[in-house]
Order: C-alpha cells, then structure tokens, then sequence
C-alpha cells in the first residue's frame, strides 16, 4: 500500500471528509454509552473553549450519547454538551485501555468507564477541541454538508453563480460547502471535467449538475477506502492507490493519458488534467 509523504506536499490540509468520518466510524461503538469519569489536558492550547478549570469540571459524568462527522469537525454529542475535534494537520485519536500513560505528543486524555480511555495527539499542535452547549457556537458558520439530501444539484448551480470566484478555492471555503480539501475538490473537478481555475458563474447547469455528482462520488470513494493515507499524519486508508489526479503530476491522465499538471490556485498546490480540464470561458 502506497502513502503520500507530507514533506512532499506542504498544502495539504488533512484530514477531510472521508477521513473524519472514518474515524467516527471507528470510535463510534467503543465511546457510545460511555460516561466520562476524568480528562488530561495536556496541552492548554489544545484548548479552544472553555477553559481549562471549567472544561475539567463540566465533562466529567457526561454520558455519550452518540459519536458523528459535521464538515472536518468530530462530533461528540454528550449528555448535556457537545465536544468538538478538529484534527488539522496532524491530530490523530485512538482509544486505549484505562491506566494509559501519556506519550510525546499527547495533548488530551480522556478517562471513561468500562475501561475505556480516549487519546488526542498532535504532533504539530495545530489541532483544538471545544465543549460546548450551542453547537452553533463551533459549526454555526458552515455551508452545507455535500451528502446533505436538501443540497442539490440546482441548488449547487445556484451558489455557484451568486459567487465570482475561482471554482478551487470557492469549493474549499467551508462556509460555501462544508468538508471538501484539497485532494477530494482536485479528484472532483477532474471527475467533473472542470478546470480549477474556472469563475463559479461561467459554470452551467449542466455541469453543475456533474460537479455535484463528482463531489458525492470522490466522497463516496473515499469513505468506502477508509480515507487516504498521508504518511504519519492519517494511517489505515487506501484511496491514495486509487487518484485520478492528485499526487499524479507528470503521469497520464487515467482518461485520455495527458500528461498531469500542477499548479497553485489560491496557495493551494492543485493537480489536473488539461486534455480533460479546458479552460473555457463558458462551461
């Protein structure tokens, strides 16, 4: 199995979607149920809201009630909060047995019952967590969520063409539509057959249309391979072994075996095809 190397690719900002809800996947059956007896904050900065003193205090004897994905954001839903995780660049979580001793990069331990421990580390300490009883507080600002069964395909159109912006960086704004990074928007476009650099409001109804089903299916695919693996930051995936165009710069385009670019649209290293990806001024 094969894996991106993160020094190779500075920009990526992993993980997305399909990585985030692996993992809730994952920790879904073993946090479920569970009462929270004690936490470690290791790390204060990890910390986005509360503090320390009144995070310690108040997650202590919550019970979870369920473990779920919002955008890139882990959503713990307790019996009277709700904790948020944000991963970023190299925060990882697994669950360990009760007695757990902390290792270099921990940056939050949490104790629960049928001895269950919950372990947050971070190497970059990009990563941050939030407790809070008004969800909206953290995901308040965020657009819809792509397998949303109210987002459609005229809807999609219709954001589109209220923007003029790159299409790239537009469907990177987690406030335009909510969990999409580089690698997933780079495999969607092309699937798509939309040049990165295409203005939102020159996109047509029709490719709006295959925009859309893109999205959904790059997603799919990534979830259904447990997400991509990037060297140390997100292990256990394999849909690196199955891009169309990310990471592929200078081989064939696995459609019509042009030679695969990389360019940077709005800081963002980004890969495409231009034999399947023509920039036109109306698509």
């Amino acid at each position: 199995m094969s894996f991106i190397r993160v020094e190779d690719y500075p920009d990526l900002a992993m993980p997305e979607l399909p990585e985030v809800e692996t993992i809730a996947r994952m920790l879904k059956p073993h946090l479920e149920g569970r009462t929270i007896h004690s936490t470690r904050l290791l790390w204060k900065r990890t910390l986005a809201a509360p503090s320390p003193r009144a995070f310690t205090s108040r997650i202590a004897g919550q019970k979870v009630l369920d473990v779920g994905r919002r955008a890139k954001f882990l959503h713990i839903r307790l019996s009277t909060d709700h904790l948020f995780i944000h991963l970023r660049m190299s925060g990882d979580l697994w669950m360990e047995k009760t007695g757990y001793k902390p290792a270099k990069h921990d940056r939050l331990i949490v104790d629960l019952s049928d001895n269950k421990t919950l372990v947050f580390n971070d190497t970059r300490k990009f990563g941050r967590v939030w407790l809070t009883n008004d969800p909206q507080e953290v995901i308040g600002g965020l657009g819809p969520e792509p397998f949303d069964p109210e987002f459609t395909p005229r809807i999609l159109h219709s954001c589109l063409q209220a923007h003029r912006r790159q299409i790239k960086p537009l469907l990177l704004d987690q406030s335009f539509l909510a969990g999409m990074g580089n690698i997933y928007t780079d495999e969607a476009l092309h699937l798509a057959g939309i040049h990165p650099l295409t203005e939102s409001d020159k996109i047509s109804i029709i490719k709006a249309e295959k925009l859309f089903h893109a999205i959904r299916a790059v997603l799919d695919a990534g979830i259904a391979h447990n997400g991509a693996t990037i060297d140390w930051v997100y292990r256990g995936g394999e849909f690196q072994n199955y891009f169309r165009v990310y990471g592929r710069r200078g081989e064939p385009c696995p459609v019509c075996r042009t030679t695969i670019e990389r360019i940077t649209v709005g800081q963002r290293g980004t890969h495409f095809c231009p034999g399947c990806q023509r920039r036109l001024t109306k698509e």
